[in-house]
């Protein structure tokens, strides 16, 4: 292996998240064929404990120097193959915190034969020994970072197998395909005349499988990673207020003097299971101003990043020349939503809702971000203008990585088609078919190279 060392190291890593005065339970996980014998000489278990596979023992982590007792433990032995590793494990159940799990840490590190565990290491070695395939180790990890309900569901769907029956599948499918095209090239003259076009349309319901499974993956990462709405306006529009009344708490400082909002303000809420990120910007109007202005450029780049931008109007102002400057300054690709802001104002003109405001097409929605007026539409068309309203029967979602490899397969197949447009040979067809086989084998980890698995445990963190 490249990077990591090999399996007959036993490695040692903290398995929870820890945090100073958080968390009352912390967990050191130890794998590898010492693991047993490097924790017996870390932790002494009094009375007549019985060492044995998925045993609980009750014990004290010592320090080696002065006999000071470090903590008080328990210990989980799990002997491979029955353990997440499918090696020999053992779990150091020690109090929470920092401090005290770090010393844990030390403690096994200091023995000689044991390292820490890399980035992933844990997970990888489960997809080396057989106890998980590629797709279920990168959705522990996606279930870890979860940020809402709906995105933990998605996880668990590839943790329990759906992504990689779905590729599997169709994995199957071609190879059906591609034994008929190569037992032509081989025996075509002992052989019946191949079906062409019953090729072809296999192929093609493959390769729109594969589209759709993308089309569905790319909207359902909307769940996985949330969406970044930026809240952009003329000053005192109400930006601030509508964050505070979304956030429920006073994130924003609200004045009625312009140009209060100097920086970026963040604030994250969850709504039909997807995490929603609102930036509070800071308004946009010429100002002389060198620090309100460092405000305004990055509102503007805040706008290029955003996912949705909520362009706040006043009411009680209607619509004006410089909230169609502020309207023009937002790109074109970037779905946009009007909020005409204050309602609930008695002073507001009886057409309010008149749509002929901006393009008369961009969607417009009426609120109060004093009252909270309108705030149930808003979020409704937040959704529906991203694409989240079609989440409601998505099982599971392929990652990044596993959504190019699926593309990259599905163009493969395309190039099949056009070598029977060009009445190529059987050949040509077969190169095209390899070419989609390998990248879904890549998906699941049945066709990958060391180096690949490195790059992709890489990115998890210590102790998964």
């Amino acid at each position: 292996m490249s990077d990591f060392s090999s399996s007959q190291d036993t490695i040692a890593a903290i398995a929870t998240a820890i945090a100073p005065g958080q968390g009352g339970i912390a967990v050191v996980r130890v794998s590898g064929p010492k693991a047993e014998e490097i924790c017996r000489k870390v932790v002494v278990i009094p009375g007549e404990q019985v060492w044995a596979s998925h045993r609980v023992l009750y014990g004290h982590v010592m320090n080696e120097s002065n006999n000071e007792r470090i903590d008080e433990v328990l210990l989980l032995i799990m002997n491979g193959p029955r353990s997440f590793t499918g090696e020999d494990v053992v779990e150091i159940q020690c109090h929470g915190g920092l401090i005290v799990v770090k010393r844990v840490l030390d403690r096994l590190l200091a023995q000689s034969d044991v390292r820490r565990a890399l980035p992933g290491e844990f997970s990888q070695r489960a997809v080396f020994n057989g106890r998980l395939d590629l797709t279920q180790a990168e959705a522990i990890s996606q279930l870890v970072s979860a940020r809402s309900c709906r995105a933990a569901q998605l996880a668990m769907a590839g943790l329990d197998g759906g992504i990689q029956k779905k590729i599997t599948k169709l994995r199957e499918r071609l190879l059906d395909q591609l034994s008929e095209l190569e037992a032509r090239v081989d025996f075509e003259d002992d052989l019946p005349k191949l079906d062409e076009t019953q090729v072809l349309n296999e192929l093609l319901a493959i390769r729109l499988d594969l589209q759709k499974l993308v089309e569905e993956s790319q909207r359902g990462a909307l769940l996985r990673y949330g969406l970044r709405v930026a809240l952009v306006g003329a000053p005192n529009v109400g930006k601030s207020s509508l964050l505070n009344h979304l956030s429920r708490s006073q994130r924003a400082i609200v004045t009625d003097l312009p140009g209060t909002t100097r920086d970026l303000l963040e604030s994250e809420i969850v709504v039909e299971g997807v995490p929603i990120t609102f930036l509070d910007t800071a308004g946009i109007r010429s100002t002389d101003d060198a620090i309100e202005q460092l405000g305004i450029d990055r509102s503007r780049e805040a706008i290029a990043a955003a996912d949705v931008v909520l362009l706040i109007f006043d009411l009680t102002r209607g619509w004006t020349k410089e909230d169609s400057e502020i309207f023009c300054q937002v790109p074109k690709g970037v779905p946009r939503i009007l909020v005409g802001n204050k309602v609930d104002d008695q002073s507001v003109p009886v057409n309010h809702l008149d749509q002929s405001v901006a393009d008369g097409i961009t969607p417009l929605v009426i609120i109060s971000a004093l009252t909270g007026q309108g705030e149930d539409e808003l979020m409704e068309v937040i959704l529906r203008e991203c694409g989240v309203c079609e989440l409601g029967g998505l099982q599971f979602a392929l990652n990044e990585r596993q959504c190019d490899l699926a593309e990259a397969a599905a163009a493969s197949l395309e190039r099949s088609h056009e070598a029977s447009d060009k009445e190529l040979p059987w050949d040509f067809w077969t190169i095209d078919l390899r070419e989609a086989i390998q990248s879904l084998g890549e998906i699941t980890g049945e066709e990958i190279t060391e180096a690949v698995l490195d790059r992709i445990f890489s990115r998890f963190c210590i102790g998964k």
